[in-house]
């Protein structure tokens, strides 16, 4: 008897061992788990640093126009792309998906150009083609003179239902 409860001590004992080293590696597991999470925040946190260090070493404010595009209602046009030209040059283009078309209906405003200006008077024009009133391919465009100062320039094309003339307006607004 004395025997079977010396092992059954021994078997606690080291059941208790098992368990507090269990409690310790699971405390371990769970301290490298909250480093590690920690150490993906901090690296997040390092990378929009890097982005945002970037975006104004390759667009500084002296030099930088971006150009943004919304649409206010749309019942009389469905969107298909854009090309935007500035001072005579393409400068970029944009085909759209129904997710994009469907994202600006719904209030999006979508940044379609960044890039370096030099101070002055320039000319921005925008084309969009799409799908028009009676199920025709529409095309519009609409040209803008503006001036680029020592600051960051921004402008927004916006499509704006004229439900006099059943079609879209373009109009070109300074920020």
């Amino acid at each position: 008897m004395k025997y079977l409860m010396t092992l059954f001590v021994v078997c606690m004992l080291l059941s208790q061992g098992k368990l507090m080293a269990y409690a310790e590696s699971e405390q371990t597991e769970q301290t490298t788990a909250d480093k590690l999470e920690a150490l993906k925040k901090e690296v997040l946190n390092v990378n929009r640093d890097l982005f945002i260090l970037e975006e104004d070493l390759l667009f500084p404010a002296s030099t930088q126009l971006a150009v943004y595009l919304s649409i206010d209602v749309g019942q009389f046009f469905q969107l298909d792309h854009v090309k935007i030209k500035i001072d005579d040059k393409d400068v970029t283009h944009y085909l759209y998906t129904e997710n994009d078309v469907d994202a600006l209906h719904r209030g999006a405003i979508q940044k379609l150009y960044l890039g370096n200006l030099s101070t002055g008077k320039h000319q921005i024009v925008a084309i969009l083609i799409g799908i028009g009133p009676h199920n025709r391919e529409y095309r519009n465009a609409v040209a803008f003179d503006f001036e680029k100062g020592s600051d960051a320039k921004s402008l927004e094309i916006q499509i704006r239902d004229n439900t006099t003339k059943q079609q879209p307006d373009l109009k070109v607004i300074e920020w």
